[in-house]
């Protein structure tokens, strides 16, 4: 069977012609949606997922209209492929898993993409140990500084309550806590 997947954008936005399209193309069932290709939680689709059986040929009129970006492109394709199903472009007519050449064609498309991911985690890596180099701190920022610290162990020693300490710096009294636990646990200097 021949399912056909129409997406537009927006609310005002018309599905006449992709209809038109999906309809000519032959296709039995076509699922409608109104919603951002960037969403990746899109109820119309995800029921023509779930109702995929082997041998059915899910069709849309552009690559545009299934996914935003080619790994969604190609997640989406390998889910049709596990229902043993085949996916099919209208435009451009190459997008056919149902064929010899447009398996291979995906098949580029998917070694691109696992390249491409590669390409991004290798800059992401070396421009993260760069940064630590130059000394860039990264996580969460300290809430207290370290003469903070020290004040506020100060007043714990004068006696003031946790959570005296912690309106005093701002704190919430989980980290005037941590502080008292890192300090216990440090080895003394003296």
């Amino acid at each position: 069977m021949k399912i056909g997947y129409a997406r537009v954008s927006t609310t005002d936005q018309n599905l006449e012609l992709q209809l038109a399209a999906l309809n000519q193309a032959g296709c039995d069932r076509i699922y409608r949606e109104k919603v951002s290709g960037s969403k990746r939680e899109r109820p119309e689709l995800q029921r023509l997922l779930d109702q995929l059986r082997p041998a059915d040929i899910v069709v849309v009129c552009k690559l545009d209209r299934l996914a935003r970006s080619t790994s969604h492109l190609l997640e989406l394709v390998e889910l049709i492929k596990a229902s043993q199903a085949s996916f099919c472009s209208l435009s451009p007519p190459w997008a056919d898993t149902s064929s010899h050449a447009g398996k291979m064609v995906m098949t580029v498309f998917a070694g691109i993409a696992e390249f491409e991911r590669d390409l991004i985690r290798e800059r992401t890596s070396a421009g993260r140990k760069e940064a630590l180099a130059r000394g860039v701190r990264f996580g969460r920022p300290k809430k207290m500084n370290d003469e903070q610290k020290m004040l506020a162990l100060r007043l714990l020693q004068e006696g003031k309550s946790i959570n005296e300490i912690a309106k005093t710096f701002n704190v919430h009294n989980a980290t005037v806590y941590r502080l008292l636990d890192k300090e216990s646990k440090e080895p003394s200097t003296q």
